[in-house]
């Protein structure tokens, strides 16, 4: 996201990447993003919902798993949890994305407006971000390196607060406070990675039939999507995500994941 300050980004991603190291610090990350005022407002205001949304959803909390899906098309964030590695996800909320720019489709360049697709997971965070509080996705993951156009593929891709974007996934403040907070338990229990999936749209028998129909002839999107939907499929099947790899062509490879 081109307009996310690059100073600003870059102290939420060497705070998340020294808590985890050790860094020196002896404080846990937790308690390295309760030192900043968003982060310790955002869990003043919403821990007894989390705790009940997710007792609700039969689910421990702190959550020990966690595992977030996108849908472009509905404009839709689903978060999901689950007891342990080996456990079925269970879903937990459901938010509005409440703004979106770009086409449906991959991101392949710098500047293109685009919001990514493919298997992606949080890279880090941010408790100072120009959009209340964000969590920086891997953009560009192996695949997108791949088959990019060459040049500046962009980066600085978020899920973040307020109602505008260039390429990310706003939800607004108070719903950015939620998914925030319970990724900061998450990272606190030992998750160091939160898996993130961006679809163009739900990839079942209805969803694929839309985008073969507004996307007639275009070869090169329908044999993408068909790639990610061997993802969309396992975890709807299994409640579980597949392994994820990436082959020479930038073809994502899906398997079951191993016990």
């Amino acid at each position: 996201m081109l307009y996310n300050h690059p100073y600003i980004g870059l102290i939420g991603m060497v705070l998340a990447s020294t808590v985890a190291s050790g860094g020196g610090s002896s404080r846990s990350f937790k308690a390295e993003q309760m030192s900043f005022p968003r982060v310790k407002a955002a869990f003043a205001r919403k821990e007894a919902l989390l705790k009940e949304i997710f007792h609700r959803s039969n689910l421990s909390y702190p959550p020990l798993r966690i595992f977030i899906r996108v849908f472009k098309r509905e404009g839709l964030l689903e978060l999901w949890g689950a007891e342990s590695a080996n456990s079925k996800f269970k879903l937990v909320k459901t938010y509005r994305i409440c703004a979106s720019s770009g086409a449906l489709g991959p991101k392949r360049a710098q500047g293109d407006g685009q919001v990514p697709e493919g298997f992606y997971k949080i890279e880090r965070f941010n408790p100072l971000s120009n959009y209340h509080l964000s969590l920086g996705i891997d953009y560009p993951n192996r695949s997108d390196k791949i088959l990019g156009r060459g040049g500046h593929l962009g980066g600085d891709i978020f899920v973040h607060g307020n109602c505008v974007t260039i390429g990310c996934v706003p939800i607004g403040d108070d719903s950015i406070e939620e998914v925030y907070a319970i990724a900061v338990e998450a990272r606190q229990n030992g998750q160091s990675y939160i898996p993130v999936h961006i679809f163009p749209a739900k990839l079942d028998e209805k969803g694929v039939a839309s985008l073969h129909h507004d996307y007639a002839g275009n070869h090169s999107l329908a044999s993408f999507w068909a790639n990610l939907k061997q993802g969309f499929d396992y975890f709807e099947q299994h409640r579980r995500l597949a392994s994820v790899a990436v082959d020479r062509s930038g073809q994502y490879i899906l398997s079951a994941p191993a016990d």
